[in-house]
């Protein structure tokens, strides 16, 4: 029998995997979004994740009509625009920003989550998780640097697909209160696709053959990614895989240096480094509050 340790281990393999393909899909999302409309690559990868979560649901007890029951319907498909607009904004951050300072900005939504857990799911912060949410902040600033001529307002972007990001996160444990996993996951992938189809349909253009091979790639990877998660917190503690997540960030670097010759500057590397730690601590005072 698999014990509490083992299952641990695993999830954190799981979770190491998740981040690893996560990353690659984000360079190909930078590649085709760098020479097609942004609209038109996350609407063909939503293809493929509508037709995915169809297919588990069906293999599911109950099939389809179960998975899509839901007594907060207007909730849901809030969580399904909110996540599809998100992952727009963001792409559009990977072409103005590269993959390295979009992430290195992306990665306070945990810190949004506790910020935005009070007024949205009635929840208590303590002054210490307020404390690291501010220096958290701190971080985003020395990333930022807005107070140098260098400034872009477009350097905003990510932070825009992180406060998406952490509310379509907050609103999906507001409705596991009432619905399953399954469940949330269903509305996710189908209202996603009927909502970004109605807008990016219009933006339809040819694409190179080669270019269609890679778009493949990121439709499967989309997928895998997301099962592997869906395994890893069937497997283990979310608090215990969670702080392997920002190994994304060191993926994503990787990935930005050697394939798209971006840099890596000092202030992104201290600040990312600020805003991790401050995450870090908030994750391991909400496990020790519970």
């Amino acid at each position: 029998m698999t014990g509490p340790g083992d299952d641990t281990r695993h999830g954190i393999a799981l979770m190491v995997g998740a981040t690893m393909v996560f990353a690659f899909q984000d360079g190909i999302s930078r590649y085709l979004a760098g020479n097609y409309n942004v609209l038109m690559v996350v609407m063909i990868r939503y293809w493929f994740f509508a037709a995915f979560v169809i297919a588990v649901a069906r293999r599911r007890a109950g099939g389809i009509a179960v998975a899509a029951r839901t007594a907060q319907p207007w909730l849901q498909a809030l969580r399904g625009v909110l996540l599809v607009a998100e992952i727009c904004i963001t792409v559009v951050s990977f072409v103005l920003l590269g993959l390295v300072e979009t992430h290195a900005v992306f990665i306070i939504y945990p810190l949004l989550v506790a910020a935005l857990s009070g007024p949205v799911l009635g929840e208590s912060v303590g002054w210490r998780r307020w404390l690291a949410i501010g220096i958290g902040f701190v971080g985003i600033l020395i990333i930022l640097q807005p107070g140098r001529g260098v400034f872009s307002p477009v350097a905003l972007v990510p932070l825009v697909g992180a406060f998406g990001f952490a509310l379509y996160g907050l609103l999906t444990r507001y409705v596991a209160r009432r619905d399953s996993t399954a469940t949330s996951f269903f509305w996710t992938g189908t209202v996603g696709a009927v909502a970004i189809t109605a807008v990016g349909i219009w933006f339809w253009e040819p694409m190179a053959p080669r270019d269609w091979g890679w778009m493949a790639v990121l439709c499967v990877s989309g997928a895998l990614g997301h099962w592997l998660l869906i395994r890893c917190y069937e497997v283990a503690e979310a608090s215990a895989v969670q702080p392997f997540a920002y190994l994304q960030l060191v993926f994503v670097a990787i990935i930005g240096i050697l394939v798209f010759g971006e840099t890596l500057r000092l202030n992104v590397v201290i600040g990312a480094g600020v805003v991790v730690l401050a995450g870090l601590f908030t994750l391991w005072r909400s496990r020790a509050a519970r």
